[in-house]
């Protein structure tokens, strides 16, 4: 029998130490821990790991080996979005968050802070603007967890157990927040008409058992919601709140969500000055109005004007501590971790430069982009598109053939058509960086494809 490997310097890997461990959380063994997590997510055996580098050369070389497989957008078409979006990102913001007074700008107080809370008040205050909200929290981990806490507080609020989900929502933001919320919130999932919320089912679903309405916008398919203040007024008229997951990128053309009514708006700041990184830099944000039952749930640090010890001198500091899993350790009503407070200050910098007037044209050129694409797609023979809801920057289309098939075939040709969302329907993206060419290359790419009698034709 082999004996247990003894780590020289992790001393919980020698037998008698986990033992004890275990012993004073009464469990038998190490699995027991892991019983949440469903069989068919767990490996089942060790890590398929390389047998250890003696020089540290050779270690390079093999990273470099697993890096050199990875493809990005600078290299590829893509129309690739569903939560992670590429966006231009002004060179000034990398300048910035490269300072060595901001690469530390964690959450802790153990750092100097160096302007760190100034920045982070700044990006707090734009995105107050922005989504036209009172108070805004430092970033979240993501915007994932940012609307699961938005509806965890709102259950907290109403102290009751059910969400109405009125919109198409990604499946792994349900996902994770269903995971977040599950121990105190059930979701009950509403069917969409034409792309965005079914009002009459929202009424219909709506009762004194309700926390809150959840509603996506723009949704997972892009569909920006066009009857919020109905549900807005629904919900409050049931004693529920309303939860708005969004991303702000559009909100230089369009309504913000406070605007018709929505008690607390979440999502996620990766479209603002932040790169794919081959998954995304991500921070989520938690917006409230200036009413302390909604503040005073927020779990989440806020940076704000707080005085000093100097009269009549005012510097940036937390505002309402006592809040927070900080102040409460395990008595606190909801934990918070690691801030994603690098990327608050990311997003701040993008702001400021872009301004009202910048973030007008962007959403403009998204907005129109969109609406290209899209009649650029469902012009081709037996393409159509899946709704009629007004869309910005992503949108389905049911295909004659596979979308697999469809995805296969262009990747070859260095072209990422988009999210395969079922058999035959695809989930296609573009931003301000894609090109009206762009957009013709992938019309003409995907007619090979689904119509190649056309697409010859075509290029005679």
């Amino acid at each position: 029998m082999t004996a247990p490997f003894v780590h020289p310097y992790i001393p919980n890997t020698a037998p008698e130490s986990r033992a004890a461990m275990l012993a004073a959380v009464g469990a038998e063994t190490v699995d027991e821990f892991y019983a949440d997590v469903p069989e068919a997510l767990r490996l089942g055996r060790p890590l398929d790991l390389p047998a250890p580098f003696v020089a540290e050369q050779d270690l390079a070389r093999h990273v470099r080996g697993l890096l050199a497989k990875n493809r990005s957008t600078q290299e590829r078409l893509s129309f690739l979005g569903a939560g992670t979006y590429n966006h231009y990102v002004p060179a000034v913001v990398d300048e910035v968050i490269g300072r060595s007074e901001f690469l530390t700008a964690y959450a802790g107080e153990p750092y100097e802070d160096h302007g760190r809370f100034q920045a982070l008040f700044q990006y707090q205050s734009l995105m107050a603007e922005l989504l036209e909200m009172d108070v805004v929290n430092v970033p979240t981990y993501d915007g994932y967890q940012a609307t699961a806490t938005g509806l965890a507080m709102a259950g907290r609020l109403t102290g009751r157990p059910r969400v109405l989900v009125a919109s198409d929502v990604l499946p792994a933001k349900t996902s994770k927040v269903h995971d977040y919320i599950r121990a105190h919130l059930t979701l009950d999932h509403l069917p969409t008409v034409n792309g965005t919320a079914d009002v009459a089912a929202v009424r219909a679903a709506l009762g004194d058992d309700v926390a809150a309405v959840w509603v996506e916008t723009p949704s997972a398919t892009g569909a920006v919601e066009a009857a919020l203040r109905e549900i807005a007024d629904a919900a409050h008229a049931a004693g529920a709140v309303l939860v708005v997951g969004t991303d702000p990128i559009g909100y230089g053309v369009l309504a913000p969500p406070a605007l018709a009514g929505a008690d607390i708006v979440t999502g996620d700041i990766q479209s603002l000055g932040l790169h794919q990184w081959f998954g995304g830099a991500h921070g989520g944000f938690i917006a409230v109005h200036d009413d302390p039952r909604f503040v005073m749930e927020m779990p989440s640090r806020l940076f704000g004007l707080a005085t000093t010890d100097v009269p009549g001198e005012y510097g940036f500091g937390d505002v309402a501590y006592d809040r927070t899993s900080f102040a409460h350790r395990e008595e606190g009503k909801e934990w918070v971790g690691t801030a994603a407070a690098l990327w608050g200050i990311a997003a701040g910098v993008y702001l400021s430069l872009m301004g009202p007037a910048g973030m007008a044209e962007l959403g403009e050129v998204l907005l129109a982009s969109t609406r290209y694409a899209q009649q650029s797609l469902s012009a081709l023979p037996g393409v159509t598109l899946d709704d009629d809801a007004v869309h910005l920057r992503e949108f389905t289309v049911t295909l004659p053939v596979p979308a697999a098939e469809v995805v296969s075939a262009l990747r070859a040709q260095g072209i990422e058509p988009g999210v395969v969302v079922d058999e035959h329907r695809l989930l296609v993206c573009v931003t301000e960086l894609t090109s009206q060419s762009d957009i013709d290359r992938l019309a003409s790419a995907l007619a090979a494809v689904v119509a190649p009698e056309l697409a010859e034709e075509q290029n005679r």
